[in-house]
């Protein structure tokens, strides 16, 4: 039997990677559930992905790029006249107030790397780049500052179930910002 042309099928993969881990977290991940999740056969996570590492590498690069869409889509950085403490803050709120599960995979993600040696290295890619962009207002420590500042306010929302404060956020920010 001929082998079927499925060029889409490792980003199948990966999408359905992210539902799965979407629903049912890290721990639901297995080669078998993705399978299932993106209808191949499980061979075919094998041979594209050989570890649940690889594969959480690969949904955690794609995750990654949420909050850095929604950063270079607004004027924020560009704005060089502009409340940067202000701009970040409404940033934050938008990013937390659109896709919640997606930001929740995000971080959940993200975190992984703590216990998962393969991820750093994303992780690690993911701040410095972030860092990078938030540097071209401020300089590079400064810039790590207000990201891990971010980073502490997301985190909070989201293991709170609190609601997020703009105003709280700017405040804080604009105490970082020299």
């Amino acid at each position: 039997m001929p082998r079927r042309y499925d060029p889409e099928r490792r980003q199948r993969i990966i999408d359905a990677a992210i539902r799965v881990v979407g629903d049912k977290g890290i721990g639901g991940l297995s080669h078998r559930t993705v399978a299932a999740e993106a209808d191949v056969p499980l061979g075919s996570t094998t041979y594209h992905f050989a570890t649940l590492d690889d594969l959480l590498v690969a949904a955690l690069c794609q995750t990654n790029e949420g909050f850095a869409k929604v950063l270079d889509a607004s004027e924020v950085l560009a704005d060089t006249d502009g409340d940067l403490a202000a701009g970040l803050a409404r940033i934050l709120g938008e990013w937390l107030g659109g896709d919640r599960p997606g930001v929740e995979l995000e971080y959940e993600l993200y975190l992984a790397a703590l216990r998962r040696p393969a991820l750093r290295p994303v992780a690690a890619r993911w701040t410095e780049e972030t860092g990078a962009r938030l540097a071209g207002r401020t300089d590079p420590v400064t810039a790590r500052a207000l990201l891990a500042l971010m980073d502490g306010i997301c985190l909070q929302v989201l293991l709170t179930g609190g609601s997020y404060d703009e105003e709280y956020a700017r405040e804080v920010l604009k105490r970082v910002i020299p």
